[in-house]
């Protein structure tokens, strides 16, 4: 490739909207441009990259027995209706009806498609275990897209089903998808990914995983413990609750006018927030009366385990009208309301506790949950904060962000069993199969992979993923010994390798700046001083090589030099 004929400018100025090193570079080093909300157009040195991450998925995913096919973007209603995700699924499922009336979707994820496709050709065991995948485009009306290419409406997914007769085959397969997910994530050249345990949500299933890079511009909130390694999406973390040990004592009422959250009741009677009662109360799509979530002082309600406990949608109470609950003041003692209420499991056997009096203006001491209230069953709905004991060894846990690079789910008959999807076993009998999905955000990826590997001046691609392999600054091409010699060496090695032959009469000043946002590992420099020593100037973007190279030596150093950049990863 030329660089006088590649199309896309390169700009130094960083752009107002981006605050991301990979929304930044994207932009500015002409990978991609925004068209709408959440969609871009990508450039040739993105759709190479893009086109190099998608091989090594494919090599990985043929290496665990996958097959590859192509779903429909534009799916009917029916299928989703089938699976009950039409009534479901909120906005960011875009509907829309075709000429004829029928109601159609852009698919946001395929698990109604490829159970479509598998139940009409997987009808006897004997095709079992199998597993379908396809690298296809979604659309998913995300409310906030941010971050360029790392939350978008339109991308592209690797997205793989796979089907089984057997939890037990399941989750053998399950592993060995875990595996290769490590595997994708190395070859591309992440070097801050993790996995963790997360919710499943819409997606459905009893185990999830979600495979993270930290990152502090990152949306999830991740759990982590640095000394036994527990890994959490905050979603499902969890942590070691220490009894407090407090002694047993008279319940007793008290007057605290104007006393209506945590900090204020806790500064009156003189204790910690933890030695509290919060009333966080919600309205739930499963029912019409308010629910209450008691817990103590110091914690926030997890609104994703809180969901799972419901088994259905939770959002802020807001019919005060319609409630005799007496808000800033709600309390376990002896609530005589019509709402239902969950116990959160850090108040389980607590005692000399801060509660409401459910009365105006009033608090109870001397709470004992044992003694003073009938809570038959405790839930763990609580958010983990910074330095909570890890569940697992006692150490202080840790709360980092994320960014999602991949997720695989354990999805059981979710849908095979509400689509009708059969086959026959051995002994002629009918059973539904066992689903797992695996996906991976291909454009967000490549973002991610910007996000690892940078420095002030551009991107760092890893030569796995890079556009090109070589990038040729040739420094005052007017010099006719100069063009020539940059011209020999770009047509030698574009036999072997990628090239880009930086062939414009610009100042060099311009020709690496450009080199760097273009980020290729190896950089071969021609200019009148090194040619006039019989040598060329041979550098690594990352900065860790650079040596002056014989003009006959070239070829070797080269490609030693590639070797070396293809087996350090």
């Amino acid at each position: 490739m030329l660089m006088s004929r590649l199309l896309g400018e390169r700009f130094k100025e960083k752009p107002a909207d981006a605050s991301m090193p990979s929304h930044i570079f994207l932009l500015r080093g002409g990978y991609a441009r925004q068209v709408a909300n959440g969609i871009y157009s990508l450039l040739p040195p993105a759709k190479r990259v893009v086109d190099k991450i998608e091989r090594i998925i494919r090599e990985e995913m043929d290496a665990v027995d996958g097959q590859e096919v192509l779903l429909p973007v534009v799916l009917p209603a029916e299928l989703w209706k089938e699976s009950g995700r039409w009534e479901s699924v909120g906005s960011e499922l875009l509907r829309f009806r075709d000429r004829a009336g029928q109601d159609m979707i852009l698919g946001m994820t395929h698990e109604e498609a490829i159970v479509h496709l598998a139940r009409s050709e997987a009808l006897s065991y004997t095709k079992y275990p199998f597993m379908l995948y396809q690298i296809q485009t979604k659309f998913r009306d995300e409310p906030r897209s941010r971050g360029g290419l790392v939350r978008v409406r339109e991308f592209t997914m690797k997205d793989a089903y796979s089907f089984h007769t057997s939890q037990a085959c399941l989750e053998t397969y399950y592993q060995r998808c875990y595996d290769a997910y490590h595997r994708i994530f190395v070859r591309a050249g992440l070097t801050n990914v993790i996995s963790v345990c997360s919710d499943s949500g819409m997606m459905g299933g009893a185990v999830a995983h979600e495979f993270m890079q930290v990152n502090e511009f990152g949306e999830d909130s991740l759990v982590i413990c640095d000394k036994c390694g527990y890994h959490s999406n905050m979603e499902v973390a969890a942590a070691k609750l220490t009894p407090r040990n407090k002694v047993l004592s008279e319940i007793k009422e008290t007057a605290t006018p104007g006393c209506k959250d945590i900090e204020a009741v806790a500064g009156f009677f003189g204790v910690d927030a933890d030695s509290t009662v919060k009333a966080t109360v919600f309205g739930t799509s499963k029912s019409p009366k308010p629910l209450v979530v008691f817990i103590r002082g110091d914690l926030e309600v997890n609104e994703a385990k809180l969901r799972k406990v419901v088994g259905g949608e939770v959002f802020p109470f807001a019919d005060y009208e319609k409630s005799n609950l007496c808000f800033g003041y709600i309390g376990p003692y002896h609530l005589d309301c019509d709402c239902d209420i969950v116990y959160d499991s850090s108040i389980k056997g607590e005692n000399d506790l801060v509660c409401g009096a459910n009365k105006e203006g009033y608090h109870l001491s001397g709470l004992c949950m044992d003694r003073d209230v009938s809570a038959h069953e405790f839930y763990d709905v609580a958010k983990v904060v910074q330095g909570a004991a890890c569940i697992q060894c006692g150490a202080p846990l840790a709360i980092r962000r994320g960014i999602e690079v991949g997720n695989i789910f354990q999805l059981g008959t979710k849908y095979t069993a509400a689509m009708g999807m059969e086959y026959i076993d051995e002994n002629g009998r009918r059973n539904t199969p066992i689903m797992g999905c695996y996906g991976i955000g291909v454009g967000r990826l490549l973002a991610c992979i910007i996000e690892d590997n940078h420095d002030e001046y551009g991107p760092v691609w890893p030569i796995s993923v890079a556009p090109w392999q070589i990038h040729i600054c040739s420094l005052n091409n007017q010099k006719e010994e100069i063009a020539k010699t940059a011209a020999e060496i770009y047509e030698q090695f574009s036999k072997k390798y990628e090239v880009v032959l930086d062939d414009r009469n610009v100042a060099a000043g311009i020709q690496f700046a450009d080199a760097d946002l273009l980020g290729i590992p190896v950089r071969i420099v021609v200019s009148q001083r090194g040619l006039a020593n019989g040598e060329i100037e041979v550098s690594t973007r990352d900065k860790s090589v650079k040596m002056s190279v014989p003009v006959d030596n070239i070829a070797q150093e080269i490609g030693q030099l590639i070797e070396q950049l293809k087996n350090s990863k």
